[in-house]
């Protein structure tokens, strides 16, 4: 008795081999891929000086509709809008 192959599936379908905005990557073009961090290192730091989770979360991320004219007015005088805003409401509770 022949052993028989095992079927497997195809590595791509006909519609991936017929998209030629993007082609399925040739054994060459992954043997030449190397790691973002050797071919683009000042992009990876952009992405690293974003804060990640908190592990114990001070504050409520909530969704706030508020007057573009209040909105406005606190994004005129710069970074830290929102942080003024909280400082403002804070204020006006007697917090």
């Amino acid at each position: 008795m022949k052993p028989t192959k095992a079927k497997t599936k195809p590595r791509y379908t006909a519609a991936d081999l017929a998209d030629v905005e993007s082609p399925p990557l040739t054994e060459e073009q992954l043997d030449r891929m190397r790691p973002a961090r050797e071919v683009m290192p000042e992009i990876l730091e952009l992405v690293r000086r974003f804060r990640g989770k908190q592990k114990a979360p001070t504050k409520d991320l909530i969704s706030l509709r508020l007057d573009h004219d209040v909105v406005d007015h606190f994004r005129a005088r710069g970074k830290g809008w929102q942080a003024r805003i909280n400082a403002t409401l804070r204020k006006a509770v007697g917090l």
